[in-house]
């Protein structure tokens, strides 16, 4: 692996084969997820596109001025907005989903209301601030200063933010035969959310996983039990590097990570209800050793409620 230097303040490069680049987000400053590119010979593909068209105008230039190619294709591995509200900035590319995706991408990051919408975020920011200044959990804390700045980030970026779709969906798998390598889309289902696809490439044995894959964050849960089936099957394909959706390059064995965890808050949640506990003492027990250094705001007991609810309406 080659890390590439840049200007961009958003974003680090690094070149982990011929051809093959991970756009990794710093912390804070408006990309809030990785993304990559691509070349597959006569032209280019983007592996999503951050939370603000100015991280995704720089994603542009910097895989223009290294390919010196086209981009042709964008790919959207799910809705969420750190990952596709850069889409505006390749609304001439050929952007790729699947059906559901597209679909969720459509229903639920529509900006209906500009002002509602900056008033609402604004909100949430002061609360955010607030905890931030009486928050003395240092885990914690870096959590809750890293959300404050993305979504400043984010905030600042609504006057100009347009959604913009995908114009090529597809189910379960695609595949793209470039002139130099072929690159392989999958959807396994749901699990982070209910449609998750990642990018593989079989002959560099390199997955773009989305946030099915995290590196020390508490990953947002869709449906535990699916996420659990879907890392599964991922974890079948001959897979070395992995870059996940949030965090640094990790090898595979990060997929067992996340399912060791998924299944851990299945197995907390059937010892409390067996013992007749409310969920209120079910998120007072402390975080396990291995997970307490894992970021994200109020991540492990709002995965708690999730899976709790989960087993309460079985």
């Amino acid at each position: 692996m080659q890390i590439i230097n840049t200007t961009s303040s958003y974003f680090s490069i690094a070149k982990l084969s011929e051809g093959v680049y991970a756009a990794i987000a710093k912390k804070g400053e408006g990309a809030m997820s990785n993304a990559g590119f691509i070349d597959l010979g006569d032209e280019v593909l983007i592996f999503d596109t951050f939370v603000t068209p100015k991280a995704a105008r720089d994603l542009r230039k910097v895989t223009e001025d290294i390919t010196q190619k086209k981009i042709k294709y964008v790919f959207n591995s799910h809705y969420h907005g750190d990952h596709t509200f850069g889409n505006q900035i390749f609304e001439d590319v050929t952007i790729i989903s699947t059906s559901l995706t597209r679909d969720l991408h459509a229903e639920q990051n529509v900006i209906i209301d500009l002002n509602k919408e900056q008033v609402e975020m604004q909100l949430y920011l002061n609360q955010l601030e607030q905890r931030i200044m009486t928050e003395s959990d240092p885990v914690l804390l870096e959590s809750l200063d890293s959300q404050f700045k993305e979504m400043s980030k984010v905030h600042a970026s609504l006057p100009e933010l347009r959604i913009v779709l995908p114009s090529l969906t597809f189910n379960d798998k695609l595949v793209i035969h470039g002139t130099c390598r072929t690159i392989e889309l999958y959807c396994y289902g749901g699990g982070h959310t209910p449609s998750d696809a990642f990018l593989y490439l079989p002959e560099e044995k390199i997955a773009f996983m989305g946030d099915l894959v995290l590196e020390n964050l508490h990953p947002p849960i869709f449906n535990s039990q699916q996420f659990i089936d879907n890392l599964s099957k991922v974890d079948a394909i001959d897979i070395q590097t992995i870059i996940p959706g949030h965090g640094n390059i990790v090898t595979k064995d990060q997929i067992g990570v996340i399912s060791q965890y998924l299944q851990h808050l299945n197995m907390r949640v059937a010892s409390s209800l067996e013992k007749g506990e409310s969920l209120e003492q079910l998120l007072s027990t402390n975080i396990p050793k291995e997970y307490a250094n894992w970021t994200g705001v109020d991540g492990y007991k709002r995965n708690l409620t999730i899976v709790y609810n989960e087993h309460k309406e079985k």
